[in-house]
C-alpha cells in the first residue's frame, strides 16, 4: 500500500504537470494566433540615427595628381572622434567605388579609429613656465588627430609616392575641413607605428593638415 503522503506529493506533481501543459498550450494558442493575424513584433519606430550634416571631403585624383573638394550630405555624429570616423569612412568608400578617381581598396572599414589629442606643446626651458590655458581657450586649442588604419588597408594600398601621398594628404585635408582644430594628424596601422604606407610615404611623421589644401 502506498504511504499516504506519497499519494500526497504524486497529485501535487500531477496537478502541477496538468497545469504547466495547460499554459503551454495556451502560449502556443496565442503565438500562432499572432501568426496568422500578422503582427508584428518589430520596433514601430526605426532607431535614431546621426541627423545629416553637410560634409566637405578633399577626394584625391590620380589623373593629375590633385585634391578636389567635394561636398556630401552625411549623417555626422556630435563627438567629434566619431565625426572623424565617419567622415574618413565616407572618403574611402569613394576610394573603393568602381569608378574612383584615386582606386584604393578597404572601404570605410579602413578606419579603424581615430583618436583626437590636444597638440603637444614645446618643451619648457629651465626658467621659464608655460600659462594655463583658460577654459574658453580649451575649446578652440588645436589637435592632434591619430588616425589608425587596418593592416588589410596597407597591404592592399597601391605601391608609389604619388598614390600614398595623396591618401595621406586627403585625409588629413577632409580631417581640417570639417574640424578645424585638427591641425596635425600622425598615423597608426593595427594599431603600432609603422615605416610607410606601402612602401613610400612616411608614416613616422607628423603632418600638417593645413598642408593638404585643395586645387582651385
Amino acid at each position: 500500500m502506498i504511504p499516504r503522503y506519497q499519494a500526497v506529493i504524486f497529485a501535487v506533481l500531477l496537478l502541477a504537470s496538468v497545469g504547466m501543459g495547460v499554459a503551454l498550450w495556451q502560449l502556443r494558442e496565442h503565438a500562432h494566433q499572432r501568426l496568422l493575424a500578422g503582427e508584428d513584433s518589430a520596433p514601430t519606430q526605426a532607431p535614431e540615427v546621426a541627423p545629416a550634416d553637410q560634409a566637405t571631403l578633399l577626394v584625391a585624383n590620380d589623373s593629375d595628381g590633385s585634391l578636389l573638394t567635394q561636398e556630401h550630405s552625411l549623417p555626422l555624429p556630435a563627438d567629434a572622434g566619431s565625426r572623424a570616423r565617419v567622415l574618413l569612412g565616407k572618403l574611402l568608400d569613394l576610394y573603393a567605388a568602381p569608378e574612383a578617381t584615386h582606386p584604393v581598396a578597404g572601404g570605410a572599414g579602413a578606419v579603424a579609429q581615430v583618436f583626437l589629442l590636444p597638440v603637444p606643446q614645446a618643451a619648457a626651458q629651465p626658467g621659464e613656465t608655460h600659462p594655463v590655458a583658460a577654459p574658453d581657450a580649451q575649446q578652440t586649442s588645436p589637435q592632434l588627430a591619430v588616425v589608425n588604419l587596418t593592416g588589410s588597408f596597407a597591404a592592399s594600398h597601391p605601391s608609389g609616392i604619388q598614390a600614398e601621398m595623396l591618401t595621406i594628404l586627403s585625409i588629413c585635408g577632409t580631417l581640417h575641413a570639417n574640424l578645424p582644430r585638427v591641425t596635425q594628424v600622425r598615423f597608426l596601422v593595427d594599431g603600432q607605428p609603422r615605416s610607410t604606407l606601402a612602401g613610400h610615404a612616411d608614416l613616422t611623421r607628423t603632418y600638417l593638415a593645413g598642408d593638404a589644401a585643395p586645387q582651385p
